[in-house]
């Protein structure tokens, strides 16, 4: 009898580390999967100036390159990126970011957005080897801009016109941007609901 008890006690311990690790298992294959389905699209932020006015103009010291001018007429069209050195998906993106900015450099500028201590940006500056791009310290910046949530970033053409803007959490959601200002679209959602012009009634 002890001995059957023994097993049954065994067996049951064999089943629960089973069924533990089977669950691990499945967490990560769900998260694996949620990163998978994030929207392709940036997700638009319908606070703060609209897409289609004119950008509100600030011109605000860098920690970096000296004032920077954001908004107005501009040689080039400007990606605003927001961020944090406390934001992890700011991180994962900044590789992307460093890319764009010398791969687009033809037709755009990038400007990192930030607030708070000063030295502690500026050694984030150094560990991500930003030195590159003009990174700026406004508070008055992201109130303007409604700013919630990061990653978030804001697009404006040469004319200092609003182009597109969203959450940002993949280098697609970078391109999404693009694509809304050459096509005239905000989001990849609105271009679905878009009428083809082929269309005939």
């Amino acid at each position: 009898m002890n001995t059957l008890i023994l097993f049954m006690l065994a067996l049951l311990t064999v089943l629960v580390i089973g069924l533990i690790v089977a669950f691990l298992a499945l967490s990560r294959q769900v998260g694996v999967l949620f990163e998978r389905i994030t929207p392709v699209g940036a997700m638009i932020n319908d606070n703060g100036p609209a897409i289609g006015d004119l950008s509100p103009v600030f011109t605000v010291p860098s920690l970096n390159h000296g004032p920077v001018t954001l908004g107005g007429a501009q040689a080039k069209s400007t990606l605003v990126f927001f961020l944090s050195p406390t934001c992890p998906i700011c991180k994962t993106l900044l590789p992307v970011v460093k890319n764009l900015h010398s791969a687009e450099r033809a037709w755009l500028n990038i400007v990192l957005a930030s607030d708070g201590d000063s030295e502690k940006q500026r050694a984030f500056i150094r560990q991500q080897q930003l030195e590159a791009i003009p990174y700026v310290l406004s508070q008055e910046l992201g109130m303007a801009w409604r700013v919630a949530k990061l990653p978030f970033s804001v697009l404006i053409n040469p004319q200092g016109v609003i182009t597109s803007k969203g959450l940002i959490n993949s280098r697609e959601q970078f391109e999404s941007l693009f694509n809304a200002q050459e096509s005239g679209v905000e989001s990849i959602q609105a271009y679905s609901r878009k009428p083809s012009l082929t269309a005939h009634p």
